[in-house]
């Protein structure tokens, strides 16, 4: 496809309600979908094993509803939400901190990445000439794009001080909506989520969360039970090991995992609502 001037009547309806809206678009692929809801999948070029797991786990449940998943094509989080997006057969858009030109598009070590974006039946949008390099200022300002064509915002991984929380107060000025996954209190990453929680973002532990922040019926509503089956092989294994409850450390020693990876998907479990700490050991919720 080529990469053309967005009309007038084009450009996203949420985007020509912000004061310093963009006068001009440049766009490649297929148009948000219409009547889709259009969330913005922002968070950590260094991200953690959780990080990746959460990301893909919560966009994976969206599969099959009206949503369109909108990120930076950045490293880290941005390209695990669009090639998790595709995986789970739902349209994604990106929002490069550059041009449209693959000679100059940032990353380029995502240009196969761009291209897999248009095959999958999504756009490239950017408000920079074609053969712009990304600067330093032009990442802020493909920032306020993404929060501004967007219904809502997710943070997942995010230091206090980082180009994520740029995203997520442009949504919140602009009247969207903002929620951030909680993640483990000794990582760095886990600062800003936490940070925007307690200033009173939505708390988002599945994908259950993110259909309400977008105003789309919860799949678990009058739910009380799970099943096994929709649960991964590690988290079986946890489920299995927590017959009684244990020790922390016991359980990751039985489980023969290393222990970064066992942290994460036992911090999944929590999230979840499957798992629970109490007086020092690990229990079932159920």
């Amino acid at each position: 496809m080529t990469i053309r001037d967005l009309l007038p009547g084009e450009f996203p309806i949420l985007l020509k309600e912000i004061n310093d809206k963009a006068k001009n678009l440049r766009y490649e692929g297929e148009l948000p979908r219409e009547n889709n809801k259009l969330l913005a999948v922002v968070g950590s070029r260094k991200y953690s094993a959780y990080g990746r797991e959460i990301c893909e786990s919560i966009i994976a449940g969206l599969s099959g509803y009206p949503i369109t998943i909108v990120s930076g094509l950045a490293l880290g989080i941005d390209s695990i939400a669009h090639r998790a997006a595709i995986n789970a057969g739902l349209q994604t858009i990106a929002v490069p901190g550059s041009g449209l030109s693959r000679k100059i598009l940032h990353p380029q070590a995502h240009v196969g990445l761009a291209n897999e974006i248009i095959e999958s039946g999504g756009g490239l949008l950017s408000e920079f000439d074609d053969d712009m390099k990304a600067q330093y200022y032009t990442f802020p300002q493909r920032n306020r794009i993404m929060a501004g064509m967007c219904h809502a915002t997710l943070v997942i991984e995010a230091e206090k001080k980082s180009g994520t929380l740029i995203t997520s107060r442009l949504a919140t000025e602009y009247n969207r909506e903002v929620g951030a996954v909680p993640g483990p209190t000794t990582s760095p990453t886990s600062d800003g989520p936490h940070m925007l929680i307690r200033l009173g973002s939505a708390l988002i532990r599945d994908a259950n969360d993110v259909l309400e922040l977008l105003g789309i019926k919860r799949k678990d509503e009058g739910q009380t039970l799970f099943d096994m089956n929709d649960l991964g092989t590690e988290e079986k294994l946890f489920i299995e090991l927590l017959d009684i409850p244990r020790g922390r450390d016991e359980l990751i020693r039985k489980s023969k995992l290393d222990i970064g990876k066992a942290n994460a998907v036992l911090s999944l479990l929590e999230i979840k609502g499957l798992i629970f700490e109490e007086l020092g050991e690990v229990r079932k919720a159920f």
